[in-house]
C-alpha cells in the first residue's frame, strides 16, 4: 500500500504455522530490494497459500520485504505483490518524522470488524500513482503468526487498520480498486495503462 493523506475518520482462513525457533532474529539481516509485480500480472489474482513453517527462509522474505516497502516508499506490502504467493504481509503506520514501528503478520486472520466506517485515499504500489478513496470498517481485530512463530491476536484502529485490511485483500487476489465503482476502476485501469506506455514510450 502507498501513502495518501486522510479523508475522514472479511474473513480469511487460518493456518497456524509450524516454527523454527532457530536464530528468531535472523530475518533483519541481509536484506534485498525485491521487484515489485504490477497490472496485469496474474500474481496479483491468485489467492496466496498459507505459511507452513516460520525459517530463516520466511524471515530472510520479510526483510527483504520491509526494505522493498520502504525504499518504494510504501506503508505496506503482501508476498504476492514480490511474486511469492504466500500469506505474509508487512506494513508501517508511522507518519512524518515518527519512529519507525515495523509490523509483519503471517497467515493474518481478520476476526473481526467495527461498525464505524473510515474512508482513505489508498494507492498500491502495484498500481503505481493510482489513488482512489476508499471505505472500509475503522475498526478490526486480526490474529495472525509473528516473525517469531508466536500467535498474536491484536485489534487495529483508523490507518493501521485500513492497511491490515488492503493487505490482507491482496493475499485474497483483491485490489483496492475493486472496492470503487465500475466506472472509476475503468477510469483508473485505462489512465494506469496509459501512464505506462507513456513512460515507456519515453525511454
Amino acid at each position: 500500500m502507498r501513502f495518501a493523506m486522510d479523508k475522514n475518520e472479511t474473513r480469511t482462513s487460518f493456518a497456524s504455522g509450524r516454527v523454527d525457533r532457530v536464530a528468531p532474529r535472523a530475518y533483519f539481516r541481509p536484506m534485498t530490494i525485491l521487484p515489485i509485480i504490477t497490472l496485469p500480472d496474474p500474481i496479483l489474482r491468485k489467492p496466496a497459500a498459507a505459511v507452513e513453517r516460520v525459517d530463516d527462509d520466511a524471515r530472510r522474505l520479510i526483510a527483504n520485504m520491509f526494505e522493498t516497502m520502504y525504499a518504494a516508499p510504501g506503508i505496506g506490502l503482501a508476498a504476492p505483490q514480490v511474486a511469492v504467493s504466500r500469506r505474509i504481509i508487512v506494513m508501517d503506520d508511522a507518519r512524518g518524522d515518527e519512529d519507525k514501528r515495523p509490523l509483519v503478520m503471517i497467515n493474518p486472520e481478520i476476526l473481526s470488524s467495527g461498525d464505524i466506517m473510515r474512508t482513505h485515499e489508498e494507492g498500491c504500489l502495484s498500481i503505481p500513482e493510482m489513488y482512489a478513496d476508499v471505505e472500509r470498517p475503522n475498526d478490526i481485530v486480526v490474529r495472525y503468526i509473528d516473525a517469531d512463530g508466536a500467535l498474536q491476536e491484536r485489534p487495529c484502529a483508523g490507518l493501521l487498520a485500513t492497511i491490515v485490511q488492503h493487505e490482507v485483500d491482496h493475499l485474497n487476489g483483491v485490489l483496492f480498486i475493486d472496492h470503487i465503482s465500475r466506472l472509476r476502476r475503468e477510469l483508473l485501469i485505462k489512465k494506469f495503462y496509459k501512464l505506462r506506455r507513456d513512460s515507456a514510450a519515453a525511454v
